[in-house]
């Protein structure tokens, strides 16, 4: 890399600059490179097509547009009309000489934001790859279609053009990332809530396979829909933007209308049973049943799909308190209506019982919160370690402790709070604000350890703790003194045990 920071893609050339967090100038960014063509016009609905070349130096300084999307979290550049279209672009974080490996060629880390499959990007200040380039590693972080653009059923064409988009995204890295210093033979996909259920279905996916050899996933989400509910959700949107479920007349809809009747199904103002789902806070998700993804995750781990790739995967002990704490009603009456929480989430009818003996002092409400968060991320993140192992891949497993001191600590180790800490960016606002201020020095040294933990996953595949295995489920505890479960069988997992997480 040159001095202009000017790297050869097969493209063309792109210019970058050193990042302002490198205290030493020892990273440099390329931000909005991109990866395919922008998803519009004659692209709009279809498998991403590869991205046209360019003459001259491109200017990559500044992050590129997020995909279209209606609402933003904490760090979450907005989208709005008047945003460029073409959001199908990558940003890379490179080592300079010296903080490769001995040939040059640094393992890579390919970043998948979250967001519930309608927001977010991967320009997010959270997701800054300054911190774990220094440990030498090449870092790239992916904008993929959101929403209806990449999650609704349009006849036709692709059901999972969201996974399409990071396929394309792996191909690029495969194909350019050795420029950038980084090896393609030794590439890391990550990921974080959606970015996460994004990680299980790359590993299950065949469009996927050899494009990447190591995984890290933090709270996956278990919720899969089937090709009819895809449909279904589809045909509400066609129905509120007046025009038929055709690809044609789709594509005549603007991005911005399209969101629009999206808004209106979560509102519950739209098809009767068509909107939010149980244990998700959107109507989309992977569709299970296309070629790009023909089964369940879940099955495809169990069955060895990716026993080659070592999985690192966990989850926080508190998830559900984020959305609780922040806004989301609580309302349970008594025990009789969270049995009914209890009854749609497939568990048995002692569950209850076993939840109140597992948190004696907890409150109703705590015990929703407590359900719900296992429901959606606790569980499927332990069984998709479990299945890993049980076919003969490395798995480690992670469960996420610290207490957020936010709310007087109503959100405890709520979801998302993990993801400062990984990334070494306790500076960014996400951090300042569930740190509620500036993060402290027991907070500081947490994030260290959980930083040289991902270096360690990325370069070798071992974070510093024993693997799972078959019958004896171990697990890193991380919060500000860390700790090691070995073998622990609680009741509630004996309680799940009877729900399948099968595609609804």
């Amino acid at each position: 890399m040159n001095a202009e920071h000017i790297v050869e893609t097969a493209n063309g050339p792109v210019r970058g600059t050193s990042s302002p967090r490198s205290e030493d100038g020892r990273v440099t960014v390329h931000r909005g490179i991109p990866y395919a063509a922008a998803p519009f016009g004659e692209h709009r609905f279809a498998a991403p097509a590869p991205a046209p070349a360019w003459d001259g130096v491109r200017d990559c300084a500044e992050p590129g547009p997020p995909a279209p999307q209606s609402a933003s979290f904490i760090g979450t550049a907005p989208w709005d009309a008047g945003t460029s279209l073409d959001c199908l672009v990558l940003n890379v974080w490179s080592p300079t000489a010296g903080t490769g490996t001995e040939d040059g060629a640094a393992p890579v880390m390919v970043w998948i934001h979250g967001g519930a499959y309608i927001v977010g990007s991967g320009s997010e200040a959270t997701y800054d790859g300054t911190r774990l380039a220094e440990t030498g590693m090449v870092v790239v972080s992916v904008n993929y279609r959101l929403g209806f653009e990449g999650f609704g059923h349009v006849p036709g064409r692709p059901d999972n053009r969201w996974l399409l988009d990071q396929v394309a995204a792996l191909r690029w890295v495969r194909d350019n990332i050795a420029a950038f210093g980084g090896n393609p033979a030794d590439v890391t996909v990550a990921g974080e809530s959606a970015g996460a259920g994004s990680v299980v279905c790359l590993m299950a996916s065949p469009e996927a396979r050899g494009l990447f050899h190591r995984a890290i996933a933090h709270s996956v989400p278990g919720d899969m829909i089937t090709v009819d509910t895809a449909r279904e959700v589809a045909e509400g949107v066609a129905e509120i933007v007046g025009v038929p479920l055709e690809a044609g007349a789709l594509a005549e809809v603007p991005p911005e209308k399209l969101l629009a009747a999206t808004d209106t199904i979560l509102s519950g103002a739209g098809r009767p049973g068509k909107g939010v789902r149980t244990k998700a806070f959107t109507c989309y998700g992977p569709v299970v049943g296309c070629p790009e993804l023909p089964e369940p995750p879940l099955e495809a781990i169990a069955r060895g799909s990716a026993a080659d790739v070592a999985l690192l995967v966990g989850h926080n002990t508190d998830e559900f308190t984020l959305f609780t704490g922040l806004g989301q009603k609580v309302e349970v009456e008594d025990e009789s209506a969270l049995a009914v929480t209890a009854d749609r989430l497939g568990l048995g009818e002692d569950a209850v019982e076993v939840y109140r003996a597992a948190h004696p002092e907890a409150s109703l409400a705590e015990l929703y919160v407590a359900m719900r968060g296992d429901a959606m991320f606790c569980e499927y993140s332990t069984r998709v370690a479990e299945a890993h192992a049980a076919a003969g891949g490395s798995a480690h497993l992670f469960r996420f402790a610290a207490r957020s001191r936010v709310l007087e600590g109503a959100l405890g180790a709520c979801h998302a709070f993990d993801l400062p800490f990984a990334f070494g960016n306790m500076d960014c606002e996400l951090a300042r604000f569930l740190c509620d201020g500036t993060p402290d020095a027991a907070h500081l040294a947490l994030s260290d350890r959980m930083t040289a933990a991902w270096s360690a996953f990325v370069s070798g595949g071992e974070p510093g703790w024993a693997p799972v295995r078959p019958g004896a489920t171990t697990a890193r505890v991380w919060d500000l003194k860390d700790s090691l479960r070995e073998g622990e069988r609680s009741p509630l997992r004996a309680l799940w045990s009877g729900v399948t997480f099968a595609p609804k």
